[in-house]
């Protein structure tokens, strides 16, 4: 769509959030009376309070150098973040509290010192940027300033500014608000305007994070309708290459976290473009972005516990705000339980977008329900979910095929989960810590990324290898009352030559206690050194006997095997999680003992 289409669209002074100073005090004064909004915004109330009282930190230039140094990112993030979160509160506390003087003051310095940051960007995302460049191009006669690097931050750090000031510009000081304006247009917009970034062009969250963003804050900023129609022009494009990266069936292969933050954004721009052009533009129309938008209530394994394949998080909360806004765009969109919602604190990263969303979108009439039972195989991206109820509890399995270049990779083809109760017995590792290895040649090295960190054979000592080519071929996905069937060849995950086939079937008996049966086939040219089935489960109780491994935590589950052909192996795996904190997990491997040309091993898992 060109420019002069998106401003032949665009519907002048439309009100994107509040049409007059007055609405906006009513409602803020209504949602503080309202005791469906007590628990969040008490929470909001004693972060403000405690905020207060705690000096801010500064992004020195040590900070800046850390990562560029030692490859970490905590140091700078942390304190980033912090000043993001920062942010958030007090702008929601002038909402609530617009005649504290000390709030708005407090909101007033923190986007000041947000505006004096060197960058927007994080320091891991300025890789060989104008900001890293130590070349000196200075002269008296030649302005010569190369664009700001815009990453998902700088972005997010435009769109917050802008709202913020949108909601608050009645009680900011007039040289705030003007800072906010020079510093946006300065970092984002005018970079945006003449630059073209590799995001625009990706095909996961940067796309719809970092041109969302964009969009929202140039239709709160620019009121020449022809200048917003060159901003939208370019977002457009990128919204578009952001949804390549579904496939019809509406699966993040990223996982349920970045579905959360990709999609989100995807959707705060939609609701303001929707608004800005009377709903001339509407993007949420298209029968994939509803499957996509569905993809919550498919992903979850029992209350807050998720279906954590790639970098994802093994459990998490909901932005109820965006799910209620979504129930009302799609009839059958599930709206979650009110107890699984996200915390205002739960975010680490302190982002606005989300938090002032949970407030406004929050609708307390809606009702609430656990989410629905049933399997769904997902034929696109290969993966299939159960989710059982039963007299004795609820039960849940997942699997997966797919291929080991998928966003976010984890090379993980056959890879299961498995939970009973809230208890869950075979996990993923889900997202290590971020640091430039993680990102680097030695992605799999790191624990949570490699198959040796997944419930998947390991051949020859060998694990499975990364890339596109590296895929599945699933050979039955067969969803019945009491039984279902998922069967797949994952021979093409392995560099083995003599590795003609490898099929792993997972046969789901959903009984009162219900039972998995995983039964490999493998079919060698010539005799393998080694095979061994290893399971990844976090740290239970482990009892083994003849035959059999009991797993204990909140619910037991015995696992059965042959020990004339299979030993198994106890092992500690110590794991750092996303957060930098040390996880303890453990390995069982069951190894072959006399692995043969042509080899089926079964085991099978039995709730009690």
């Amino acid at each position: 769509m060109i420019s002069n289409d998106i401003k032949n669209l665009l519907v002048s002074e439309t009100p994107l959030l509040f049409s007059t100073t007055e609405e906006k005090t009513e409602w803020w004064r209504n949602a503080a009376a309202n005791p469906e909004f007590n628990l969040l915004i008490e929470e909001i109330r004693v972060e403000g309070e405690r905020l207060l009282q705690e000096a801010e930190q500064e992004l020195t230039y040590s900070f800046f150098r850390i990562f560029t140094e030692n490859g970490s990112r905590l140091e700078f993030e942390k304190v980033y973040f912090q000043k993001r979160h920062r942010l958030t509160t007090f702008a929601i506390m002038v909402l609530l509290e617009p005649e504290n003087k000390e709030y708005v003051a407090a909101l007033e310095n923190i986007i000041w010192s947000i505006c004096n940051e060197y960058s927007w960007c994080l320091p891991a995302h300025l890789k060989n940027s104008p900001e890293t460049s130590t070349s000196i191009n200075c002269s008296l006669e030649k302005h010569s300033v190369e664009n700001d690097s815009i990453d998902l931050f700088s972005a997010e750090t435009a769109f917050a500014l802008a709202e913020i000031l949108k909601l608050t510009e009645d009680v900011l000081d007039p040289l705030i608000r003007k800072r906010i304006y020079v510093e946006v247009y300065k970092r984002v917009f005018r970079p945006f305007h003449t630059t073209k970034y590799e995001w625009e062009t990706q095909e996961h969250n940067w796309a719809a994070v970092c041109a969302g963003a964009i969009g929202a804050a140039a239709m709160h900023l620019i009121e020449d309708s022809k200048e917003l129609s060159l901003i939208l022009e370019r977002v457009l494009p990128a919204m578009d290459c952001y949804l390549k990266g579904f496939s019809n069936d509406g699966v993040c292969l990223e996982g349920y976290g970045y579905w959360q933050y990709g999609f989100g954004y995807y959707v705060y721009f939609a609701d303001l473009l929707r608004k800005k052009t009377g709903g001339k533009l509407d993007l949420f129309t298209s029968e994939k972005i509803h499957q996509i938008a569905l993809f919550q209530q498919r992903c979850f394994l029992y209350q807050n516990q998720v279906v954590n394949f790639s970098d994802a998080l093994p459990t998490a909360s909901v932005f109820l705000g965006m799910s209620h806004y979504l129930s009302k765009v799609y009839e059958d969109f599930e709206i979650p339980e009110r107890k699984l919602r996200a915390k205002f604190t739960a975010d680490h990263c302190g982002r606005w977008a989300p938090a002032i969303r949970n407030l406004l979108w929050f609708d307390e009439t809606l009702p609430d329900q656990p989410w629905e039972n049933g399997s769904r195989f997902f034929k696109d991206s290969q993966w299939f979910i159960s989710r059982h109820q039963t007299k004795f509890g609820s039960f849940s399995f997942a699997a997966k095929g797919g291929n080991n270049n998928e966003p976010h990779n984890h090379n993980d083809i056959g890879h299961f989960i498995l939970q009973g109760n809230n208890e869950v017995f075979f996990k993923d590792l889900g997202s290590g810590l971020y640091n430039k290895d993680y990102f680097s040649e030695k992605r799999y090295t790191f624990l949570c990324n490699g198959s040796q960190g997944h419930s998947v054979p390991i051949i020859n000592h060998q694990f499975q290898e990364e890339g596109s080519l590296r895929q599945a071929r699933i050979l039955q996905a067969d969803v019945g009352r009491e039984e279902d069937v998922f069967e797949l060849d994952l021979a093409k995950a392995y560099e083995l030559e003599i590795l003609q086939r490898l099929t792993r079937k997972f046969t789901w008996v959903k009984m009162n206690q219900p039972k998995l049966i995983v039964e490999d086939i493998y079919s060698f040219s010539d005799q393998p050194v080694s095979i061994m089935e290893r399971l990844i489960t976090p740290a239970l109780k482990i009892t083994e006997k003849e035959n059999e491994v009991i797993l204990e935590g909140n619910q037991r589950l015995s696992i059965q095997y042959d020990s004339r052909l299979l030993y198994l192996e106890v092992k500690k795996l110590n794991f750092i999680n996303h957060f930098g904190n040390m996880e303890e997990n453990y390995a069982l491997d069951f190894t072959v003992l006399n692995p043969v040309k042509e080899c089926k091993v079964q085991l099978l898992f039995q709730f009690e």
